[in-house]
């Protein structure tokens, strides 16, 4: 079973954990409405990915 030598300072601990934090998600606006969505996701409000290629037809909402 591996076992340090000595102890890890504070200092080479959280050099460590420096890349540990959690990242917020990239937000793009949709081309055709301009809502907020996830960055190279389909935007769920008009069905397209990027400004010409639609993915899949819209129901419109009442």
């Amino acid at each position: 079973m591996a076992v340090p030598k000595k102890r890890a300072s504070k200092a080479r601990r959280n050099t460590r954990r420096a890349h540990d934090a959690l990242k917020l998600p990239k937000i793009s606006k949709c081309a055709k409405t301009g809502l907020p969505k996830l960055s190279h996701r389909v935007c769920e409000d008009s069905g397209y990915y990027g400004k010409n290629k639609q993915i899949f037809e819209v129901e419109e909402r009442l």
